[in-house]
């Protein structure tokens, strides 16, 4: 039987996370949501290491419409174990204080590839499998151990919230590697919110579902834009700013109860109980 006996910090350690000047990790940044992301905790007085692994140049844009100083670039294949040990050395050390630091990691890099079953052949299948698991699952994993320990090291506590999707409950049939890692990225941020309390360390996730980016404009613009509009009883689909201020109130040191949950933002697409 799995032992869950939740042990205290010893007396006189009991952390307190600041309102804001926090240092904020976002990895996959560049656009999207993660941009929204990043300007919400930059709006929120936050200085903020931008993640990106390919797009320089929209991760230099993302930078340069942050509001307040302090913010940074960090460039790294999260994919790669050693790469993604480097992203948070990185960001740390341009965020930190002398000993370095982090106060809140938000997982957000993620691949959404299609690869129907009926349609995809096997060599294609399994290295799409492989690439979601690497970077929505692992990078996710890697990243959540190399940020909480500086933070069980420093005794600071923090934040860590995790990108999930509706796709996790719904499934996902074009894109099930997707949904999968998703399911699993919620299951592993309710483990590490149950680790992690002891330590000062709330852990939550978000499940969103379809909301306007860059990368989707084209869907919603074009024919099957009002079927998923439709999905939701609003009409509508949701603006990433709508999931980044949920994202930034899990990060908050309001939201300490709600370590362990996972915040469903889909409009009443889904529902689930």
């Amino acid at each position: 039987m799995t032992d869950r006996t939740v042990r205290p910090r010893p007396e006189g350690t009991a952390v307190k996370l600041p309102d804001t000047g926090r240092r904020v990790l976002v990895s996959g940044a560049s656009r999207g949501l993660g941009r929204a992301v990043a300007r919400a905790f930059a709006a929120n007085g936050d200085r903020v290491a931008v993640h990106y692994g390919t797009r320089a140049e929209e991760a230099r844009a993302t930078l340069a419409s942050l509001d307040g100083t302090g913010h940074v670039l960090v460039a790294g294949d999260l994919a790669d174990p050693a790469g993604a040990a480097r992203v948070v050395d990185e960001a740390a050390e341009a965020l930190g204080d002398a000993g370095g630091g982090i106060d809140v990691l938000v997982n957000n890099a993620a691949v959404n590839l299609p690869h129907p079953l009926a349609e995809t052949p096997y060599e294609e299948w399994a290295a799409l499998w492989q690439r979601h698991v690497a970077v929505n699952l692992l990078a996710a994993a890697n990243l959540s151990h190399l940020v909480a320990r500086r933070m069980i090291d420093r005794g600071t506590g923090g934040r860590i919230v995790n990108i999930g999707s509706r796709g996790a409950f719904r499934g996902e049939p074009d894109h099930p590697a997707y949904g999968a890692t998703k399911a699993a990225v919620h299951a592993l941020g309710q483990s590490l919110a149950v680790s992690l309390a002891p330590h000062g360390i709330g852990v939550a996730s978000v499940a969103p579902g379809f909301f306007a980016t860059e990368r989707v404009a084209p869907r919603l613009e074009g024919p099957e834009g009002e079927a998923i509009r439709a999905q939701s009883p609003f009409g509508r689909v949701a603006d990433a700013d709508e999931i980044a201020a949920a994202v930034l109130w899990l990060a908050s040191p309001a939201a300490e109860w709600a370590s362990g949950t996972i915040l469903d933002l889909n409009g009443a697409s889904y529902l689930r109980s």
